[in-house]
C-alpha cells in the first residue's frame, strides 16, 4: 500500500461539521489513509448516512454523533463517547460552521450570536473537551477551519468575519499552550469553495470572488481535506501555530 494511505492507520479522528461538504471530504480522506472517524454534526440522520457510507468504502470504524459544538456538554458528551467507543483521540477538527450574512445595519444581534457561537465557541467548547485526553497521551493533532474571510474580512460578513478572525488568534494562542505535550494546533484557511454554505450567495459577489482569486477558479472541498490531512499528519509534526491559506492566492500574507 502506498505510505501516503497509510498515514493514519490506528489513529482516530473526530470531523466536526462533518456529514456533508468540506467536513465530509476530510472525513473520507482520513479514513481512505487509516484513521477511524467520527462523524459529529448537528444533523444526526445524515451523520448516519455519512458514517455508514464511508465505513463501507474504506473499511474504517466509523461512529455518528449528533453534537451541538456551541454547547459545551454537547461537545464533553462527543468526546466521552469518542473515548469510550475507541479509547483514544489523535485528531479534532472543528470544521462546524454557519453564515447569516447582511450588512451591520441589517444584523440582528441573534445573527451576531450565533454565528460567534458555532465558529468560534464552538471550536474552544470541542478543543476544551478533547485536550485533557491528548495531554494524557501526550500527542495531539486540532485543526482549526478558519476563512480568507477571518484573513481580510469580507462584505457583509462582519459576524463571520470576526469569527474566522477570532479562530486564528484561538488557534495561535493554544498552540502555545499545549506544545509541551505534542500536541500541535494549526488551521487552514479556505478561499472560496462550493458549498451548502456558499451556495445562497448573489451571482455578482461569486463573481466578483473569481475576479480576486489569481487561479481564477473555484476550489474543491478534497483541495481542503489534502490540507487538513498534512497538517493532522506526522509529517507536520514540527508546524504549530500557522495557517494555511488554500484560497487560489486571493489572500496573500
Amino acid at each position: 500500500m502506498d505510505p501516503v494511505f497509510c498515514a493514519l492507520v490506528g489513529q482516530v479522528a473526530i470531523v466536526t461539521g462533518g456529514a456533508r461538504g468540506i467536513g465530509r471530504a476530510i472525513a473520507e480522506l482520513f479514513a481512505r489513509q487509516g484513521a477511524d472517524v467520527v462523524i459529529a454534526d448537528m444533523q444526526l440522520e445524515l451523520s448516519i448516512t455519512t458514517a455508514a457510507e464511508i465505513a463501507e468504502t474504506y473499511s474504517r470504524k466509523t461512529l455518528a454523533l449528533q453534537v451541538n459544538v456551541a454547547d459545551f456538554e454537547s461537545a464533553r458528551s462527543m468526546v466521552d463517547q469518542v473515548i469510550a467507543t475507541f479509547g483514544r483521540l489523535d485528531i479534532l477538527v472543528n470544521n462546524a460552521g454557519v453564515t447569516r450574512d447582511t450588512l451591520i445595519i441589517r444584523m440582528d444581534e441573534a445573527d451576531w450570536d450565533i454565528v460567534i457561537d458555532v465558529n468560534l465557541k464552538g471550536a474552544f467548547n470541542c478543543s476544551k473537551a478533547a485536550i485533557r485526553q491528548m495531554m494524557k497521551q501526550r500527542h495531539g493533532r486540532i485543526v482549526n477551519i478558519s476563512s480568507v474571510s477571518g484573513q481580510a474580512g469580507q462584505v457583509g460578513q462582519t459576524n463571520y468575519s470576526a469569527s474566522k478572525a477570532g479562530l486564528i488568534g484561538f488557534t495561535k494562542a493554544l498552540a502555545r499552550e499545549v506544545a509541551s505535550r505534542q500536541i500541535t494546533v494549526n488551521a487552514v484557511a479556505p478561499g472560496f469553495i462550493p458549498t451548502a454554505l456558499t451556495n445562497d450567495l448573489a451571482p455578482e459577489l461569486k463573481e466578483a470572488i473569481l475576479k480576486a482569486t489569481p487561479l481564477g477558479r473555484m476550489g474543491k472541498p478534497e483541495e481542503i481535506a489534502s490540507a487538513v490531512a498534512f497538517l493532522a499528519s506526522e509529517e507536520a509534526a514540527f508546524i504549530t501555530g500557522h495557517v494555511l491559506a488554500v484560497d487560489g492566492g486571493m489572500v496573500m500574507m
